[in-house]
């Protein structure tokens, strides 16, 4: 008789994805954004235009290199993004006072009234979201995974996007 039991290392992956944390966050992440960025795109809004609203209606004018990294996004494509959004009057290039070679961005008014209506939409999914664990669960997780990010961000460090093969 044959024996019935996986070699251990086989034991050891067969559920390893299910408990690994990036794993986690990565399938956490893809389900609970996917369902915003619907809405995001209903209001004929791209992903990275979002992210870049939001991240600049809550922060002073900064560098294309720091709104890279807050927004995920490769600076290429930022680049591209920034352009279409300054043509619409959303944001506005701002020449550093110290450095000629950097570029600062900020958002106009006009920005800031879209940003503050998807940042309302974006808060009312997050309550859904987390309205199921209670008010100091999802407290403590948002502080966790603030404290995570903080501990492994490395400074300067480009922005990655996710690429799929």
């Amino acid at each position: 008789m044959q024996n019935q039991r996986m070699p251990k290392a086989t034991a050891e992956a067969a559920h390893f994805v299910e408990d690994y944390l990036p794993a986690l966050l990565a399938q956490a992440t893809n389900l609970i954004q996917g369902e915003f960025h619907r809405i995001v795109r209903a209001k004929g809004f791209t992903v990275s235009e979002w992210r870049v609203l939001a991240t600049l209606a809550s922060n002073e004018p900064m560098s294309i290199g720091r709104l890279a990294q807050i927004t995920v996004t490769k600076q290429p494509t930022l680049t591209r993004v920034l352009d279409r959004m300054q043509a619409r009057g959303h944001v506005k290039r701002i020449p550093h006072e110290e450095d000629r070679r950097v570029t600062l961005v900020g958002i106009t008014p006009a920005g800031t009234k879209l940003a503050l209506g998807l940042i309302k939409l974006a808060r009312d999914h997050e309550n859904r979201v987390l309205e199921p664990f209670g008010l100091q669960r999802a407290s403590d997780l948002k502080g966790t995974l603030k404290e995570m990010i903080a501990l492994h961000e490395a400074p300067g460090e480009e922005a990655s996007e996710d690429e799929e093969d």
